[in-house]
């Protein structure tokens, strides 16, 4: 089991694919890490040499990943609430931020639906 960035990759995927399972490291980025390590990417981890594993340890740590990325993240979101813009604003009663329509859809950033009772006559 390789560990690359406190993750532990799955070890029966090819190596692009188990790459991408570190928050920060997508498609992209996990070709150029093996391009740059000089790994092949269609190598299962689970073959992976400790020099190759090194390697695209070390390459991957040049790139803002997990943790770090994780938190740069959330204060860039709580710099948008403090300063009060309109995306800050929409984070803050979690409804959605770029313009989607929400009288119908959005359920996934409102939650689940709250019934208002009709009123008596």
């Amino acid at each position: 089991m390789a560990r690359i960035a406190g993750i532990d990759i799955p070890k029966n995927k090819r190596g692009v694919i188990a790459l991408t399972y570190i928050f920060g490291i997508g498609n992209s980025r996990a070709k150029s890490i093996l391009a740059e390590a000089k790994v092949d990417e269609s190598i299962k981890v689970q073959d992976w040499t400790d020099d190759q594993i090194a390697a695209i340890r070390e390459q991957a740590g040049s790139f803002t990943i997990e943790g770090e990325l994780r938190s740069e993240v959330q204060i860039n979101i709580k710099r948008l609430m403090d300063i009060g813009c309109q995306r800050g604003i929409r984070h803050r009663l979690g409804l959605p931020l770029r313009g989607q329509r929400t009288k119908n859809n959005s359920r996934t950033r409102k939650g689940k639906r709250k019934t208002v009772a009709n009123k008596k006559k």
